[in-house]
């Protein structure tokens, strides 16, 4: 291929398909030496030229920014508006008011707004690290920072790779690509060219920066450094992706719009009508502000905050932790999730599920490193001392192995390969431990395992024959039975190898996505002291097969039927193979369509938009998928309107989670990327916990309806009032500042009870709302303007009554005020749950409604009536809202006059009901 020269910054040149060339050919491109690495001289150049091995990310906003957007909302434009009237006006309380209404949403939205997203400096920390280079031909000890392309960088066990490198030299190296690539055991390297269309997760010649090197040695060049990197090129995709934008923020921003619009109309046409009546400018703006203020609901954005913030607590208690505030909301939404695979629907711990020994198939209960489980024979457990060759398959796994299980807080985790430590527990299911195997058999040598050959082999002497000792091999069923000459017949002898039989079984075990282990033996004498290959040339004698998969979770398995009876969809993308990814998706009902295929992600990338949106109608399970295929599934589901929420651990789910629009991260095994790149995060990483989490966001939604069925008829009916006192000439019935009260006071200690009502029955029997239901429904826009009216009866009649017959405009506007109130707190306990629930409990029908929730309305009316006494009865506070103290007999009148809205509240309650 043609050589270019990388180091000078003319260049614009792209660089090779790494994977795909020599690395001879790259030590050309990158002009370094494969023994002695660069000069210092030179190192300082490229530094100079590429920068540091760290990851830039967008810096984020600053705090005053981010306040100052509190103000950026279309009736806060309005309010703002108003309240600079008010001062041209000199009204000056009620533009002290006004704008201290404006100052508390935005500080609330200030509060609300999720930390700064620092998710790319996390993935730079998970890069950062000390690694081992040569240069002038000395190996150096430096930081990772200090990296440069052309660097030649040794790796050894439980090394983190700093940079993107190709691989020219390695020794059994093996690499876990889990939180990159999604590939659930660590990858086995080797330094062959590719061809071009290799798939990340198959580029064997590669190591990535961030992942670990479980064992083994390797030397590699550095190609790629920073941004450039691939989990660099994450964190790009990351910072492209969309900010938060929930279904429930683009409603309410839409609803703000609409309503913008109709309130300056109704202004406009307001200050129309009083200028035609008085020819006063000064009226006309005073009317026009009233209006205004009348009509926004000042109070909606603290309670939807109240009821989101109650939505996240709840969440918490089942085990769900909600990272962004409107998030809460969107899951009740939700239509389609789409699953990482291991660590989120799977146990992410190898488990031996088959045994091929002796001609017989024996299944392997239990999952997991724990110990559990038995070796069943026809659902019967198996005694080993009858059956001598799946003794000796089991005794073989754990010989020729070098991981070991460990203990910490009583969880096991294995130590080396996840492969073998499936062995390792599944010699422990039949009781067979390894200190008691070593006294019997102690290891004398051994053949790592070395990808050119496929296969690890032990030698071992046999303490109850002391001329003879045993060679034990474990391996590629291609490797190790190419080398078997016999194998052991279902007494345990040597007879002829049945090439066919074992070849059909491992295409059985392969079909149910396990991956599948040969183990072999062979007897030499007792002069032996060392083996190496040579030693296994078709001599050995076949002992069996172990198949092992990471096992489906059994509570993922309900959680899916679960959200599969909601309406909505499980789809699982990950990076793991095709059958293994099928196997999993067929236990637990992911595919619902008969023969539905499995898609890989060499096939995506061959596909057209309309293709991809075929394959995600036809199929629920996507393989081999890289980073950028994932962020692209979501977004063709998002383009074809569903709301989708996207489950993940790794690094190469960060993308995916940030585009989604709830990305849910795991909080025991997940990457702290994939945590700050999420909305939510399940603390004890399990899918169930999804299921549970949709259920309250789908009761959070339901009493955000509730909320807003609420307020929007309060506006309502204060705006009907001011419309209707101006059409027929008479005095503004309500100030602006008393509208203030009302909405910023009144109606949020009511309407904040709404969002402690329990869950209704049958939640997650409903499929999801659709996702272009507009927030001001139908059902919802009658109710407001039938309660409106109501609320204009109750409000303007007691003020007509009240001046009429006292002509004491004050007591007029403190009676209606009053009224209002009185009416507001009859709707709520109309429509919220605690009038049946106290019902229920006189008569002792049910014990299951906790007491709290069912006291939440009575409290907020109880603080509402010590507030409406403040606003009147306490001299000091008379001024500022133009208000008078009322009698007893005046304030029982107002309480009367809100008593008849309950009637059209009960009826909209059976029969047009919100959720």
């Amino acid at each position: 291929m043609p050589m270019r020269q990388p180091v000078s910054s003319s260049t614009t040149s792209s660089e090779p398909p790494w994977h795909q060339v020599s690395a001879i050919d790259v030590v050309h491109y990158l002009r370094t030496d494969l023994n002695t690495g660069l000069l210092a001289s030179e190192v300082a150049l490229r530094q100079e030229q590429y920068g540091v091995n760290e990851l830039k990310g967008h810096g984020g906003k600053s705090s005053l920014v981010r306040f100052l957007r509190g103000f950026h909302q279309p009736l806060i434009y309005i309010l703002l508006g108003a309240a600079g009237v008010a001062l041209v006006l000199q009204d000056w309380v009620d533009a002290g008011v006004i704008f201290a209404v404006t100052l508390i949403n935005a500080t609330i939205g200030f509060v609300q707004e999720s930390k700064a997203e620092d998710a790319i400096a996390t993935l730079a920390q998970a890069v950062t690290t000390a690694t081992t280079v040569i240069r002038e031909g000395q190996k150096q000890r430096l930081n990772s920072r200090d990296l440069v392309p052309g660097d030649l960088v040794l790796l050894t066990s439980g090394d983190k790779v700093p940079a993107d490198l190709r691989l020219f030299q390695v020794r059994n190296l093996q690499v876990s690509e889990a939180a990159l690539t999604g590939e659930s055991v660590p990858v086995q390297k080797s330094t062959d060219p590719l061809p071009p269309d290799t798939g990340l997760a198959d580029r064997h010649n590669m190591a990535y920066a961030g992942s670990l090197v479980t064992c083994g040695q390797a030397r590699g060049i550095v190609v790629a450094i920073g941004n450039q990197t691939q989990t660099g090129q994450i964190s790009q995709m990351m910072a492209h992706s969309t900010g938060l934008v929930t279904p429930l923020t683009r409603k309410v921003d839409r609803f703000s719009k609409t309503l913008l619009y109709v309130i300056l109309a109704l202004a406009a046409g307001m200050f129309t009508i009083v200028m035609g009546q008085q020819g006063s400018w000064t009226a006309g703006f005073k009317a026009a502000v009233a209006l205004a203020v009348s009509a926004i609901p000042e109070g909606l954005p603290a309670v939807i905050t109240v009821a989101l913030a109650i939505g996240v607590g709840r969440m918490a208690q089942r085990h769900a932790i909600i990272r962004k505030l409107p998030a809460v909301e969107t899951l009740g939404s939700t239509t389609v999730i789409c699953s990482d695979k291991t660590g989120t629907l799977t146990e992410n711990q190898m488990t031996v599920q088959a045994i091929y020994a002796g001609g017989e198939t024996y299944q392997v209960s239990g999952i997991g490193y724990g110990a559990k489980g038995a070796i069943l024979k026809d659902n019967q457990p198996v005694c080993l001392d009858g059956v001598p060759p799946l003794q000796e398959c089991l005794q073989c796994g754990l010989l020729c192995n070098d991981s070991h299980l460990q203990t910490d807080d009583s969880q096991v985790s294995v130590v080396g390969d996840p492969t073998e430590g499936a062995l390792i527990v599944s010699a422990h299911k039949a009781g067979l431990t390894l200190p008691l195997l070593e006294a019997t058999f102690p290891r004398l040598d051994t053949i790592p395992f070395e990808s050119q050959f496929q296969y690890m082999a032990t030698l071992h002497r046999v303490t109850a024959q002391p001329d003879c000792h045993r060679i034990y091999v474990k391996g590629a069923v291609e490797a190790v039975l190419q080398r078997c000459q016999h194998q052991l017949d279902n007494q345990g002898n040597p007879i002829e190898l049945d090439r066919v039989a074992i070849e059909q079984t491992v295409h059985t075990f392969a079909n149910q996505g396990l991956r599948v282990l040969a183990l072999a033996r062979k007897q030499v004498s007792s002069q032996q002291q060392h083996i190496d290959h040579d030693h296994l040339h078709h001599t050995l004698t076949f002992l069996g097969l172990q198949g092992m998969i990471d096992p489906p979770r059994a509570d993922a398995i309900a959680a899916v039927k679960t959200c599969q009876s909601a309406g909505i969809q499980v789809k699982m993308i990950t990076g793991d193979h095709a059958l293994t990814a099928a196997a999993i998706a067929r236990q637990m009902g992911l595919n619902q369509i008969l023969n539905a295929p499995t898609f890989t992600g060499q096939a995506l990338a061959a596909m057209a938009d309309a293709e991809l949106a075929n394959a995600l109608e036809t199929s629920a399970v996507f393989a081999r998928v890289a980073p950028e295929q994932k962020l692209r599934l979501v977004k063709s589901l998002q383009s074809k309107g569903e709301i989708v929420a996207m489950t993940g651990d790794g690094v190469n789910d960060a993308p995916a989670l940030k585009q989604a629009d709830i990305g849910v991260a795991m909080g025991i095994n997940g990457t702290e990327v994939a945590k700050e790149a999420a909305d939510m995060i399940l603390t004890d990483d399990d899918f169930a916990s999804i299921e549970a989490a949709v259920e309250e966001g789908r009761t959070v939604y339901g009493n955000l309806l509730k909320t807003i069925g609420f307020i929007l008829p309060v506006n309502g009916g204060e705006a009907l009032t001011i419309l209707v006192g101006v059409l027929v000439a008479a005095a503004l019935p309500i100030l602006p500042v008393q509208i203030l009260w009302v909405n910023m006071v009144s109606s949020v200690a009511l309407s904040a009870t709404l969002a402690f009502e329990p869950k209704v029955p049958g939640t997650m029997q409903r499929p999801p709302r659709p996702a272009n239901e507009p927030l001001l429904s139908g059902r919802l826009l009658w109710r407001v303007l039938i309660i409106s009216v109501f609320n204009l009866v109750a409000v303007f009649g007691m003020f007509e009554w009240v001046w009429q017959a006292t002509s004491n405009l004050t007591l007029a506007r403190t009676m209606a005020v009053h009224s209002l109130v009185a009416a507001e707190t009859f709707y709520l306990l109309s429509i919220s749950q605690f009038i049946p629930s106290l019902w229920a409990r006189l008569r002792r029908a049910t014990q299951d409604m906790g007491q709290e929730v069912a006291c939440m309305p009575a409290i907020g009316v109880g603080v509402v009536l010590l507030l409406q006494i403040l606003f009147s009865q306490v001299p000091a506070i008379n001024p500022l809202f133009d208000t008078q103290p009322l009698t007893l007999i005046q304030a029982v009148s107002c309480i009367g006059a809100g008593i008849p809205v309950t009637l059209p509240a009960l009826i909209l309650k059976w029969f047009v009901p919100l959720i």
